[in-house]
């Protein structure tokens, strides 16, 4: 069972919904509109001993060249017996949030210019390159942007931060 909390947290710790998210998304552009956005999802995850694993899911507005802002929110779960099941819910979970922030994001900020990516905790170096493929298939059958390391700053970087 997945106890998801509804609030994301920002590094200036206010708790808040997605729509807030994405009203601190937009004033984020708007600030500056001449530069370009990305606006990316990433999930993490940390399987602590036998217990339940921690999923964190990082909300990053990106001011390319400029910096950027994140939200987090953390997920727990129950027992993962194989990396491949925590890495098919990392990808899960980041496609449920952005198709949640992109809904908002729409009715919003259409007249904004951003890119939106997710981005996943797999790479060629290490056990999950045999995932990459089923990773960013799901992501793109889902018409999003993938993204794998070392791009996949959301997921490896930010999120990382938090589990």
């Amino acid at each position: 069972m997945i106890l998801m909390t509804e609030f994301f947290n920002s590094p200036f710790g206010l708790k808040l919904t997605v729509r807030e998210v994405v009203g601190q998304i937009i004033d984020f552009i708007k600030a500056d509109t001449k530069r370009s956005y990305k606006v990316v999802i990433g999930t993490d995850s940390e399987q602590i001993g036998n217990s339940d694993a921690d999923f964190v899911t990082a909300v990053v507005v990106y001011r390319v060249g400029k910096g950027g802002r994140y939200f987090w929110r953390r997920v727990e779960s129950g027992r993962f017996h194989t990396l491949r099941d925590r890495i098919i819910k990392e990808v899960l979970i980041s496609l449920e949030v952005a198709k949640d922030v992109l809904l908002e994001l729409k009715k919003e900020a259409s007249a904004l210019d951003w890119d939106f990516e997710i981005h996943a905790d797999v790479g060629e170096n290490g056990e999950t390159r045999v995932l990459i493929q089923e990773v960013v298939g799901m992501i793109r059958a889902n018409n999003f942007e993938a993204k794998t390391k070392p791009e996949s700053y959301a997921a490896t970087k930010v999120a990382d931060r938090h589990v």
